[in-house]
């Protein structure tokens, strides 16, 4: 059961706030592109999995030529994304065309070990979804209106992906019409009245938004190829 392994690889980013011209999955850590170090992890925890790249649509021709470039020609399928994340997951959701448990990640996440994605995996298959997570490590402050309450950084938890779901769980749940608090793929499964479980993330699984996160994800593989 669940044989098939899908990846939705959301590629969505302009590279604003990196301050690049170049969309930051297509920046350059150790002398390759931050969306081919998060392939290389997916296919290093499944050799048989198959991988739906979403891009924006103008770079759609730039993500097929530098898979080629690099030999990844199997079992690789890019689609263009939409105006929000959930657009754009949508978009991938239409390659998922058999029962199969399906990843949802960033692509700026390059740093997640194939250990955390067999891990999420195994939890799909045994509890129907697997929403990575670690605890924070600083004080926690909410906004509630003019003001701001402390809470208890114990019970908070920071999300991270890839989010993994049975696809009969994720596909019926992007059946439902967006709204704005659908930030994430655990969110719009929430909404359409299913439980989703957390599982134990990583916390060098950062997402690479900032010019100093790329200099910390540098940092990181360096000393992974040592």
């Amino acid at each position: 059961m669940y044989s098939n392994k899908i990846a939705i690889i959301v590629a969505g980013g302009t590279g604003q706030r990196m301050g690049s011209v170049v969309p930051k999955q297509f920046l350059e850590i150790q002398g390759k592109a931050i969306l081919l170090h998060t392939i290389d992890q997916f296919t290093a925890a499944f050799s048989d999995i198959e991988l739906v790249i979403v891009l924006p649509q103008g770079y759609i021709q730039e993500g097929q030529d530098l898979l080629k470039q690099n030999g990844y020609n199997k079992n690789v399928q890019l689609v263009a994304g939409g105006e929000t994340r959930f657009q754009s997951v949508k978009n991938g959701l239409t390659k998922v065309t058999k029962e199969a448990i399906v990843f949802v990640h960033d692509a700026v996440r390059c740093l997640l070990t194939p250990a955390l994605i067999q891990r999420c995996y195994q939890q799909a298959v045994e509890k129907g979804s697997a929403i990575p997570a670690v605890s924070a490590t600083d004080t926690v402050r909410l906004i509630q209106g003019k003001g701001h309450v402390l809470l208890d950084r114990e019970n908070v938890m920071l999300i991270q992906t890839p989010q993994t779901f049975q696809s009969a769980l994720l596909l019926s749940a992007f059946k439902q019409d967006y709204i704005p608090e659908f930030t994430d793929e655990a969110n719009v499964v929430e909404a359409s009245g299913k439980a989703v479980y957390l599982v134990d993330g990583e916390f060098e699984n950062i997402k690479i938004t900032r010019p100093l996160d790329l200099a910390i994800a540098e940092y990181i593989l360096a000393k992974r190829f040592a």
